[in-house]
């Protein structure tokens, strides 16, 4: 099997301590800045680890096997081809998703869709749910007709929020559970657009510790958890606060996104709290 560089901790060493060193035995090459991407637990038949995955963004050097090992570079979508370890496969899931997933919300009229779909991609978004719940059904057909063809080519993944209840011929990304959707399965959703070379992401939306177990079982690939802060859209939630959401966060092994009052000047702290990085509505068309 394949797997990512890295290694033991050796003695009173951190995580990044060791990140340096493996990195530096391995592969001849000097980290100079990383960032926690996930944290796995995983229980094997003959023994349990606890992997501590960093996103590398800058190195030096040219990576060569010094142990001996067989070694390449892969794209993120190759990785889906090749055959990992299975405490492996959530870190593939986050090193593939973005640090940012915004919410297209509901609007009266195709213009506005438009308008507010432009600003995201303008901010290189690249991961949008759609959740026009409320939304006619022939201003969401209109604009997939112009929208969706412009994101593909703009590599921008359009995922349908599961509460909107439409038959739509265009081959979307994936789909959002709604959490009381989550629940009411017992088994992950498939699409016939469900294939290697055009995956179909399933994420879903959570708010305690059971919806997020779940959605772990049934192989979700990426959940939201909210909210974290005060939000508009619910303002009577009581908000979990960024401890509660770390514990929370620690205790599965999936990518989650935090949801509910946030900024993008929030992203290096949802991200030091256990984040895959933050979900909003309005704050990335600010």
């Amino acid at each position: 099997m394949w797997e990512f560089p890295g290694g033991k901790l050796d003695g009173n060493e951190t995580s990044e301590q060791a990140l340096v060193r493996e990195f530096k035995e391995e592969l001849d090459i000097t980290i100079k800045s990383a960032k926690p991407l996930i944290s796995i637990q995983h229980k094997y038949a003959d023994l349990a680890v606890q992997l501590h995955v960093f996103l590398v963004t800058d190195f030096f050097g040219e990576a060569k096997a010094c142990e001996g090992q067989l070694f390449k570079w892969v794209t993120l979508a190759e990785l889906n081809t090749h055959t990992f370890p299975a405490a492996n496969q959530a870190i593939i899931k986050a090193a593939q998703l973005p640090d940012r997933y915004a919410i297209l919300d509901d609007a009266e009229d195709e213009a506005t869709l438009w308008a507010r779909l432009q600003v995201l991609l303008n901010r290189h978004i690249k991961f949008i749910q759609l959740r026009l719940k409320n939304t006619p059904t022939i201003v969401i057909q209109r604009f997939l007709e112009k929208a969706y063809p412009i994101c593909q080519a703009q590599g921008v993944l359009l995922l349908f929020n599961s509460a909107v209840k439409l038959a739509i011929d265009l081959p979307l990304d994936g789909l959002h559970l709604t959490s009381s959707d989550l629940m009411a399965i017992n088994s992950r959703p498939v699409s016939e657009y469900d294939i290697a070379e055009n995956e179909y992401w399933v994420s879903a939306s959570c708010h305690n510790l059971q919806e997020l177990l779940h959605a772990q079982r049934l192989g979700i690939d990426f959940v939201v958890l909210a909210p974290v802060l005060p939000t508009q859209t619910h303002p009577n939630t009581e908000p979990m606060g960024w401890q509660q959401f770390t514990e929370l966060v620690a205790q599965v092994n999936i990518p989650v996104y935090a949801l509910g009052g946030l900024s993008d000047t929030d992203l290096a702290v949802a991200q030091s709290a256990g984040a895959q990085g933050i979900s909003a509505i309005r704050a990335f068309l600010a």
